[in-house]
């Protein structure tokens, strides 16, 4: 199972990596491995605020729905719209083409105050 260090991580599986001032998030390789292959993705609205730990957008494999929380304050300035008719990119690459949101006006202490992948490792176990 891959832990990218160049990536922040949640105790709920999400994973976060600045690009500049803008936040990418996704849920973790782990994460999606849990669900098993996911068939739809409900994305947010572009300009949604949203708030660490409160829900961003649901993701639904074969299994269960989930909800993926956010793991920052800040504004969804994009999604990844190719997930609509293929969310299984989620499954297939989820550090690289299976991101979920951008998020703009985070804080970078909030950022750094997040797991780093040794810390998200030793929390799975692994």
């Amino acid at each position: 199972m891959e832990f990218p260090g160049d990536l922040k991580y949640t105790k709920e599986h999400e994973w976060v990596r600045m690009e500049g001032d803008v936040a990418v998030v996704g849920i973790t390789e782990f994460a999606q491995s849990e669900l098993g292959d996911l068939v739809f993705v409900d994305l947010p609205a572009v300009g949604k605020a949203v708030t660490a730990h409160g829900t961003m957008c649901v993701v639904e494999s074969t299994k269960a729905a989930s909800d993926v929380y956010s793991p920052l304050n800040g504004t969804v300035s994009e999604v990844n719209s190719a997930l609509v008719n293929d969310p299984s990119l989620i499954n297939k690459t989820p550090y690289t083409e299976g991101w979920i949101v951008k998020l703009s006006g985070v804080s970078a202490g909030d950022v750094a105050a997040l797991m780093s992948a040794d810390e998200y490792r030793k929390l799975l176990g692994k």
